[in-house]
Parts: C-alpha cells; structure tokens; sequence
C-alpha cells in the first residue's frame, strides 16, 4: 500500500503512474497486435468488421471501467482517512455492483445484438465478421470487469505495479492465442475476440488471488460483504458519475463511426488505424488523469487540500511538454506507423490516417487538460462537472455525424474533435478557477 498524502506530489504522481503507464501500454499493444493480426492474416474485410464494431465494445468496456474507477475513488477516500473498516465495506460494495451491472450489460446487448449493429450501419458485405467479433467480446465483458475492478481497487490503496505484472502475461498470452485460434482452428475474427476474453480473464483470476493473499486488510468478512445502504449509494453516485463521464466519450465516437462506416472499407481501416495510434498518443493523458484521482481521493481523505492545486499544475505541465513530442511523431512517421498497423500499402488508407493524426494532434493540449481535469474533479468530489463538459461532447458528435458529415464527408469527421475539444473545457477550466478547495487560481 502507498499513502500519496505525504512527499513532494510529483513525484508520487509520476511513480504511481509510471507502471499505470506501462500496464495500459500493454493493453494497447495487444489491441494492436489484434488489428495486425487480423489485417495481416484475414485480409481488409476482416479489419473493416473489427473497426466498425470497436467503437461498441469500447463504450460498454469503458462504462464498466469507469464505474469501477469511480467506486475505487471511494476506497481510496477511506483509505487516505486511515478508516479500515469502511474501506473494506466499501471494497464488498464495490464488487457486487461491478459483477451486477456487468451481468445485465451483457444479457441485454446479447439479446439486441442484430438491432445493436443495424444501429451502426455495419455493411452487409462484413455483418457476418461483426456479428461473430462483437458477440463473443459482449459475452465477455465480465472477464475485463472483474480485472479492471481488481485493478482499480490496488490503485485506490497505491499499488499500481501488481496489475501491470498480470497485465504483461495477459498481452503475450493474447498473441499466442491470437495466432493459435485464427491461423490453426481456421476461427476467423471470433478467434481474436476469444483470445482476448480468455487473456482478461487469467489476468483477472490472478490479480484476485493476489490481491487477497497480499493485503490481508483486503480480506472480506461475512459483515464486511453485508449490504449498507448509505455505502452504496456513495458507491454507485461515484461509480455512475465515472461511468458516464468515460462513456459519454465513447458513445460520441460511437455515433461518429456510425457515419464512418457509409464511407466504405478504406476510411473505415484508415480510421481505425488512426484510432488506435490516438490511443498511444494519448495514453499519458488517460494514466496522469488516473493518477490523479488516486491522488486527489486520498488527500482530500486526509483533509490535505493544499496539496491538491500543486499536483494538478505540476502534472499538466508535464503532459504539455508530452504534447509536443506527439506534434512531431505526428508530422514525421505517421504514415509509417500506419502501414505497420494495417499491413497494408494503399495510398488511400494511409493517406486518410497520416490527414487524421496530423489535425488532431496540433490540438492535444487541450484534451489534455479536459482529461487532468475531469479525473480531478472526480477524485475531489465534483462529479457534476465532468458529466456536463461530456455531455457537451457527445452533443457535438452528434451533431458532426447527422449535419457536417454528410455535408463535408470524412474532413467534417476529421474537423470534428478539434471543435469539440475547445467547447467542453471551457467548463472544466471555470470550475477548477472557481473551485474553493484549490484556494489559488493556476
């Protein structure tokens, strides 16, 4: 366990997050892997049903884990107060409302899975691929649950490290499987969808086990698992408010892929590609943002709100300094790294990618701070705030995908971001102006 109440806040900030950096790299690198695979292995099709579909498993993915994100911030509350015994009520709440609402999530998509990719407008000419990939990653969402919550309870008590440990043998144990169900059991798309549900689940299993023998405090009793009403109403307001923050994000893009996926195969693999090179990129941004409710939770257990102001500044002057370093990659092997990820050549494809990164990166300075700032204010209680700045978001998107979309075809996707952006922090930055208990404005 790690108390980050007491030290120089930085560099608490960056410690913790430096294996929260690596963990999430990790998960990135097999997602990559899968868009390799299958690109390199089932050919452009195959991808574009990957891509069009990614969007949906993302939203209900980032949804659970923000709820359990946002109920860790309760743990981590109870924990910076020192108080054991509401920690541990906290943690037996937190674990039946995370299975509960994976479980409904998943009986209800499965149930309305054809209406669900009507919805999307998913060619028919790859429904097949998409209904196969998407099905198998909705049974499973319990398995990236159960890790997540695992993962988000450690953070709360400051180990970061154990999750990336289990993490590490989930990516290679993806790409082993990868390779095993798609190339040797001929399983096509569904084959890398189940890969990755048996990889989450042995990294769930084994963090469980871990965490219960590590930290015996973690232990739960009969009473502990009992249910307390005034609990779990904090639990669920923290954990719901996380969840629609993050899923507000997702469920814009979600809409956006919906008018992606009318302009053929090419834009769809080019801005899949695009996607999940934005997923590096902005990779520290999610981690500090992470880190900082932790952070925040724990010192505002502990009544140090002066140190609050000092690890916000200090962690988005560091992800400035990130920002610039993302511009030049952007603007140099862009077009290689999407040649990498799509194992293709056609000038199309990277050409739509290369325009993509290079427009939304000269803005990242701003989602940067919208994602410090969002988690922040999760992490000290503020949880109205974040919703509203991510509502302005999805509204955005919405817009984009039924009016500029069709009027100015994939340049109206690419302009979209950028505008977004610069309307929704415009609440984020007058709150934590006005907000008492950062005491001095930035």
């Amino acid at each position: 366990m790690k108390n980050l109440t007491e030290g120089k806040p930085l560099k608490l900030i960056m410690l913790f997050a430096v294996p929260l950096f690596a963990g999430q790299l990790f998960n990135l690198f097999y997602s990559l892997m899968d868009t390799r695979i299958v690109g390199s292995t089932l050919g452009r099709d195959a991808l574009a049903a990957v891509g069009a579909t990614t969007t949906v498993s993302d939203l209900l993915t980032g949804f659970l884990n923000g709820f359990c994100n946002g109920c860790a911030i309760v743990i981590s509350t109870c924990f910076g107060a020192g108080s054991k015994k509401d920690m541990k009520k906290a943690l037996g709440g937190t674990i039946v409302l995370s299975v509960g609402l994976s479980l409904s999530i998943t009986v209800l998509c499965l149930l309305f899975l054809n209406p669900l990719l009507r919805l999307m407008r998913v060619e028919a000419s790859i429904l097949g691929d998409a209904r196969s990939y998407l099905g198998i990653v909705l049974a499973g969402l319990l398995a990236s649950t159960l890790y997540n919550m695992c993962a988000a309870v450690l953070r709360a008590i400051g180990d970061s490290f154990t999750p990336l440990l289990f993490l590490i043998l989930a990516s290679f144990l993806n790409i082993f499987l990868d390779y095993g169900f798609i190339l040797l059991f001929g399983m096509g798309v569904g084959g890398a969808a189940l890969a990755t549900v048996i990889s989450q689940m042995v990294s769930a299993f084994l963090c469980f086990f871990y965490m219960r023998r590590k930290y015996p405090d973690l232990s739960l009793s009969r009473e502990d698992r009992r249910p307390e009403p005034e609990t779990y109403r904090k639990l669920f307001a923290a954990g719901i408010s996380m969840a629609f923050m993050v899923s507000f994000v997702n469920l814009g893009t979600a809409v956006l892929q919906t008018a992606i996926n009318t302009f053929g195969r090419n834009i769809i693999v080019a801005h899949t590609a695009a996607r999940k090179i934005t997923s590096v990129f902005m990779l520290p941004f999610s981690v500090l943002g992470t880190t900082l409710a932790t952070y925040c939770g724990q010192n505002l257990g502990a009544g140090r709100y002066e140190r609050l102001r000092v690890g916000i500044r200090d962690t988005v002057l560091v992800t400035f300094c990130w920002c610039l370093g993302v511009i030049l990659a952007a603007n140099t092997i862009s077009p290689f790294l999407i040649r990498v990820i799509t194992a293709s050549t056609d000038p199309e494809i990277i050409s739509t990618a290369t325009l993509y990164l290079r427009v939304n990166t000269a803005f990242y300075f701003v989602p940067a701070v919208i994602c410090l700032f969002r988690n922040s204010m999760q992490g000290f209680g503020d949880s109205r705030t974040p919703i509203f700045s991510s509502t302005l978001e999805l509204i955005g998107k919405i817009l984009v995908t039924f009016f500029l979309a069709p009027a100015a075809g994939y340049a109206g996707i690419i302009a979209a971001e950028p505008i977004v952006w610069c309307v929704m922090v415009i609440p984020l930055i007058v709150n934590m102006l006005r907000n008492p208990l950062l005491k001095t404005k930035f």
